[in-house]
């Protein structure tokens, strides 16, 4: 079965494999969006219905997605497939145009029907050869659908290590507000205005943060900020505030002891890879300087013995 079906996918025209292939990727893509949005709505609906108020909690609730929701959680990984998940990926890299967002899928799937309308016209009339325009269309194919998110989440890597080497920072105000006679949620609320002309990811930050901690209380507005920025340093701030607001301890000393605790890390990171600079340049130095020395040392003997040789 398998020796057929090889020479039954040999004995296909690659003009015609390139058409099937283009016209996969396009229905695959449509009915991961047109998926992703169903499931989308049906978590709403669970959200409202049972008065949720997180994915996660509406995501337990709801039981009969089974292997298709782990379809859509793998293809998640590698491709957008809902507006709100592109809305989020985007917030995270700092792009903040809501209508960016929107057009993002239906952009990204119409230069990929141009493309394939283009390998076909280039087939057709062009007489470009079908194999050439087969492997053109694939990487131009798969650039288009993986090369943007690619692009947004490594513009989010560099937003989380941005917004966590400015937390120092951020947590010295804080702790400066707390010993004003500021509460905890009024010192974010401040800090969220304030920061505007300093910095506006973290004042973007700060503002989500102070208007979810009025719907849904500090805590999990917390919980919800070290989701959005996974790193340790956030993870070290959102305990440390939880654990001021369950015990009721003073948080002022413990924020400016963390705001140190950080820095040093921080210092601690760049000189580990300060180190590790001296062995990273022993490659370039034996490959570029040792061998072109013993070339040159080593070449005009050899020379000489060569031209001194019997023939």
């Amino acid at each position: 079965m398998i020796e057929r079906l090889i020479s039954y996918v040999a004995s296909i025209n690659p003009f015609n494999l390139a058409i099937l292939i283009g016209a996969w990727l396009v229905i695959v893509g449509v009915i991961s969006f047109v998926y992703s949005s169903y499931v989308e709505l049906s978590r709403k609906r669970t959200m409202a219905r049972y008065g949720l108020q997180s994915k996660e909690k509406a995501s337990k609730a709801e039981k009969g997605f089974g292997l298709i929701e782990s379809l859509n959680d793998f293809l998640s990984r590698f491709l957008s497939t809902s507006d709100s998940e592109i809305q989020e990926k985007f917030a995270a890299a700092g792009i903040y145009n809501e209508r960016l967002s929107k057009l993002f899928i239906p952009l990204k799937y119409t230069v990929l029907a141009v493309i394939v309308a283009g390998v076909v016209f280039s087939v057709k009339r062009l007489g470009l050869d079908a194999q050439q325009g087969l492997i053109i269309g694939l990487l131009l194919g798969i650039t288009v659908l993986l090369g943007p998110d690619m692009y947004v989440d490594v513009k989010a890597k560099a937003m989380r290590k941005k917004l966590s080497d400015k937390l120092p920072y951020l947590i010295d105000m804080m702790a400066i507000c707390v010993q004003t006679g500021m509460t905890i949620e009024a010192s974010i609320a401040y800090l969220a205005q304030e920061m505007q002309g300093f910095d506006p990811d973290i004042a973007r930050v700060l503002q989500k943060t102070s208007d979810k901690a009025r719907v849904v209380g500090l805590e999990k507005a917390l919980d919800d900020l070290y989701a959005r920025i996974p790193t340790p340093e956030f993870r070290s701030f959102v305990m440390t505030l939880n654990q001021s607001l369950q015990y009721g301890s003073s948080i002022s000393n413990v924020l400016t002891n963390l705001s140190m605790d950080i820095r040093e890390v921080q210092m601690l990171t760049i000189e580990e890879r300060i180190g590790a600079l001296s062995a990273k340049m022993s490659i370039p130095l034996i490959l570029f300087i040792m061998i072109p020395i013993v070339i040159l040392i080593t070449a005009p003997g050899i020379m000489r013995l060569m031209e001194d040789a019997p023939l």
